[in-house]
């Protein structure tokens, strides 16, 4: 079963995958809009990619590892200058952006939101 793990923030994005990045070879990661207290996220794109991209984990690798990022409220997320964008390990440029770490397969924004590919991210 994959494994699922949460992160809030940059800082601890990078804790959890000091503790990951040798344990699988497919990691993947969703960066998305940080939720409330209510557990909604301000991303409407985010809430909506949701529950697709947890539809199509179940047809994900068993011993892969999946882990919800996220990435601060709308205003830290919107300053050019928001770590998820500068760093040059994530590059982000919108969220909802679903990754599987140490390659180049990425899907972006409304990409999220379709099962048939999000599906096939998690396909071999």
């Amino acid at each position: 079963m994959v494994q699922k793990l949460k992160a809030e923030g940059y800082q601890e994005f990078q804790s959890v995958l000091k503790d990951i990045e040798n344990k699988s070879k497919e990691i993947f990661i969703l960066f998305s809009g940080s939720k409330d207290t209510t557990g909604h996220s301000w991303c409407p794109d985010c809430v909506e990619a949701e529950p697709v991209i947890e539809k199509a984990l179940e047809s994900a690798p068993k011993d892969a590892i999946f882990v919800y990022v996220g990435v601060g409220d709308r205003s830290f997320w919107k300053d050019p200058d928001c770590v998820f964008r500068t760093d040059s390990k994530t590059k982000l440029t919108c969220i909802p952006t679903l990754l599987q770490w140490g390659t180049n397969k990425r899907l972006l924004d409304n990409q999220c939101n379709n099962l048939d590919t999000v599906l096939m991210m998690f396909e071999d």
